[in-house]
Formats: C-alpha cells, structure tokens, sequence
C-alpha cells in the first residue's frame, strides 16, 4: 500500500533521495580516488606483502551498502517490508488498546 503524499511531501521525499545519491557518489569519487594512492604506495615500499588488498576490500564492502541504499537496492528491507512492520506495530497498538 502505497502512502497518499502531497505534492509537498513528494518533492520532499524526491530531494531526500536526490541528496543521498548524491553523497553515494562523492563516497565513490573518494573510493576511485584514494584506493589508487593505497596500492602504488604499497607496490613502492612492500611489494612482497600486498596489504593494499585489506583497505580495498575494506572500502568496497560499504561502498556497495551505501549504493544499495541510496539506489533503493534492498532485497530485505525494503519499502514494501518498511510498510508492513509499520503496519504490524500499529496493529499490535490498537489491539493493546482495546485491552486497556
């Protein structure tokens, strides 16, 4: 069940989406930019030991979450599941009441 937004609230949401994809691709800007500097460095002084690996896949890992997220790539929690917990608890709240 899809919520009734206005057309204020839409606009809203839409900017809130907006800002957080936003900040995922300065996130992977950083990422590109860094993660390059990390493995030359490594190369120069230890070549032997490949360290580098540790911070790359480090950084990859929340990278892909903060993509997931900010693309709405969820395959758990989702809005659909976000709907029906929310759903769930106000149930669980009108059934305490008419207990009370």
């Amino acid at each position: 069940m899809e919520p009734n937004y206005n057309k204020g609230e839409r606009y809203y949401e839409a900017q809130k989406k907006v800002i957080e994809i936003k900040k995922f691709y300065q996130h992977l800007t950083v990422y590109l930019l860094c993660n390059p500097i990390v493995i030359v460095v490594n190369l120069m002084t230890s070549p032997g030991y490949l360290w580098c690996l540790y911070s790359v896949l480090g950084w990859t890992i929340p990278i892909i979450l903060h993509g997931m997220k900010a693309f709405n790539f969820s395959p758990i929690f989702n809005k659909d599941w976000e709907e029906r917990k929310i759903q769930s608890i106000l149930e669980k709240e009108n059934s305490k009441q008419k207990w009370e």
